[in-house]
């Protein structure tokens, strides 16, 4: 029996919205190309997107996978696949050919089909080589978030792999607030976290943890070197937690040494912002309101030149390279918030004049009423 962390009905369920939604854009089926797409409707898991690999979704439920020899075993036993087909690894390999002849076996020629274009595994160069494969054979449309906006709300055994995931935030956050101090290594500190994320039944994140010291709190990215917490300090964290590839994620500063006014005035603008942003999480606005009250309380803060374009964006079940999942928050966007949403909001402050960063986020779930946090970070100043 295969190893599944939902179970049949669930997936069954889900295969069957993703058909209606199909019969709705009047499509024939559907291919995919993003693995979390894969793990959502099958659970099939694993890291092999990063070479070809391809679903296909028929208008009646129908699933067939293409892959590599290396994960023949392992769609097997991770997922809902019967028909799981097997290109080879050789010089002149045409995997595109391989994906049409069994998109033949299923009565795809001259139909209609989606196609999961928005894919880190689908390469600029790979979907030219889909494209001319099924040229002539069907018609294909971008269908690149239809999966996508049925994952928007989760389900409550998904809204529990989350949770899960916020509690690992919580322990990370403790750690690192421990082991930051002066002369402490970034990177001791950052795997420190990450031992307490393994230790505590998570999974790596889908992202690198963006962290840095000194002036490079304000990167706001991973980045590659060896820096030492100073006596008079400011270190930026935003480590993300996986809970059976669902994600939570936090965001905050730890200082060492005085603290400057300046620093603190951040600090109290970014958890205004936070408390009011996750105010305004509620069913029925839309997520370009939630950013709208994150900018204007950074103005009338006297921050404004110093916050980002965007405060957050929604999470799920994803894979490297990012867990950052769509729709993003940004002003104008027109998504509405539904209960069972799960969005990660942060609230970021890079003053370039000064050189100091701040920072403050948290995972919430959207509920009937207020939101539900599901990590928490602590609204006054960490000093170490």
């Amino acid at each position: 029996m295969p190893t599944l962390h939902f179970t049949r009905e669930e997936f069954d369920r889900r295969v069957r919205s993703a058909c209606r939604s199909m019969a709705e854009q009047n499509l024939d089926g559907l291919v995919l190309f993003r693995q979390d797409s894969m793990y959502y409707l099958t659970g099939y898991d694993t890291s092999g997107y990063t070479m070809f690999q391809g679903m296909y979704l028929g208008a009646g439920g129908e699933l067939a996978l293409l892959t590599r020899t290396a994960d023949r075993i392992q769609s097997r036993e991770t997922s809902t696949l019967s028909d799981v087909r097997i290109w080879y690894d050789r010089e002149d390999a045409s995997p595109g050919d391989d994906l049409r002849a069994m998109l033949e076996d299923y009565g795809c020629r001259g139909k209609r089909l989606g196609v999961e274009y928005h894919a880190y595994g689908l390469t600029g160069q790979r979907a030219k080589m889909v494209d001319a494969a099924l040229d002539g054979f069907c018609e294909l449309v971008d269908a690149s978030d239809l999966v996508r906006l049925l994952r928007l709300v989760k389900s409550d055994a998904e809204l529990a792999y989350v949770r899960r995931a916020g509690a690992l935030c919580d322990r990370i956050l403790e750690v690192s607030i421990e082991k930051t101090v002066p002369g402490a290594s970034v990177k001791a500190v950052y795997g420190a976290m990450l031992q307490a994320l393994c230790e505590g039944g998570g999974d790596p994140a889908a992202s690198r943890w963006p962290i840095g010291a000194g002036d490079k709190a304000l990167f706001g990215r991973y980045h590659t070197g060896d820096e030492t917490v100073g006596d008079q300090d400011q270190v930026v964290f935003e480590p993300g937690a996986a809970y059976r590839h669902y994600h939570a994620c936090t965001m905050y500063n730890i200082l060492t040494g005085r603290v400057r006014p300046r620093h603190a005035a951040m600090n109290r603008a970014c958890a205004e912002a936070l408390d009011a942003c996750q105010d305004t999480l509620r069913p029925g606005r839309t997520i370009g309101e939630v950013f709208d009250v994150h900018a204007r309380t950074f103005e009338r803060a006297g921050f404004g030149d110093a916050a980002l374009a965007a405060c957050g964006y929604t999470m799920g079940a994803m894979y490297p390279p990012t867990w950052m999942d769509w729709p993003m928050l940004w002003s104008g966007n027109p998504q509405v918030i539904e209960p069972g949403m799960v969005f990660f909001l942060h609230m970021i402050l890079f003053d370039r004049e000064e050189g100091l960063s701040m920072a403050m986020g948290e995972t919430a779930i959207v509920t009937e009423g207020a939101c539900e946090r599901v990590n928490h970070v602590p609204r006054e100043l960490i000093v170490n």
